[in-house]
């Protein structure tokens, strides 16, 4: 009986382990080939992602590269079955030389010249229209786990006051509005030189324009520079659940109006 028992016992483990094999095995290939998981940890896309925000990127949109695999251990050379983002799309991105997964906005195509003019976008020779729009309102406090503090357009505010950006509706050249948040007015980056983005690579920026390390900030002196398409993971369709709070735990921090959200 004693016998019996233990053998019992030892393919109920057994049956466990290799629920648990599989159950990991088919999570490894639906994060890959399909939707991976992503938490938004920073500011660098308010107002439209918002810390805390977690979303599902859609793998099929751009193809596959050895960074669409955990590790980055898929054996692939360049994309297969890789399609063009087009302008606007927020794309989640391997960083280029950090190798940690950066999430922004495509602003600039192979061929484009981008260029910053006092605070406002340029592409190819042609300013992109940009309408005020109400103002971005927020508390100053900690958000996410990192516990960051936004910076305001109104500072010096004190913690749990609020904390208020300008805000922007931008539209580029083929019609995709969005909105962008302005702190402050002759930020380092609101003049820039203009970039020709090569043949094959990407120009991504923040929408909080003032708070985005992007494409703006080359990589020779620690910025991200362009992307190159094999480094594209996949495109942030849509907000599945968002919590404002340090944990998830905190329940009453939980954004409603954000779950299911499309990301525009």
């Amino acid at each position: 009986m004693a016998d019996s028992t233990a053998g019992k016992k030892k393919e109920g483990i057994w049956e466990t382990i290799k629920t648990i094999f599989w159950a990991l095995v088919i999570a490894g290939i639906f994060r890959t080939l399909f939707f991976q998981p992503f938490w938004i940890p920073s500011g660098s896309m308010k107002d439209t992602l918002l810390i805390g925000d977690f979303l599902f990127v859609n793998k099929m949109a751009y193809g596959y590269s050895q960074y669409s695999c955990p590790f980055s251990l898929c054996p692939i050379s360049g994309r297969i079955m890789g399609s063009e983002p087009e302008r606007g799309d927020v794309v989640v991105f391997r960083h280029p030389t950090r190798g940690v997964d950066f999430i922004k906005r495509v602003i600039g195509l192979p061929g484009d010249e981008i260029q910053m003019k006092g605070g406002r976008l340029w592409i190819n020779g042609e300013e992109t229209a940009m309408e005020p729009a109400e103002d971005f309102i927020e508390v100053k406090e900690q958000q996410g786990p990192q516990g960051l503090i936004p910076r305001c357009a109104n500072d010096p505010v004190p913690e749990g006051g609020e904390c208020v950006k300008q805000r922007f509706n931008e539209t580029l050249p083929n019609g995709v509005s969005h909105s962008i948040l302005n702190i402050t007015d002759g930020w380092v980056a609101d003049d820039t030189p203009a970039f020709t983005v090569p043949e094959g690579q990407y120009f991504f920026m923040g929408d909080n324009r003032d708070n985005s390390e992007d494409s703006r900030f080359p990589q020779e002196v620690g910025g991200l520079g362009f992307v190159p398409a094999e480094f594209l993971i996949g495109r942030a369709d849509r907000i599945m659940f968002s919590s404002a709070g340090r944990s998830l735990l905190y329940f009453w921090t939980w954004r409603g109006d954000r779950f299911f959200k499309a990301v525009n």
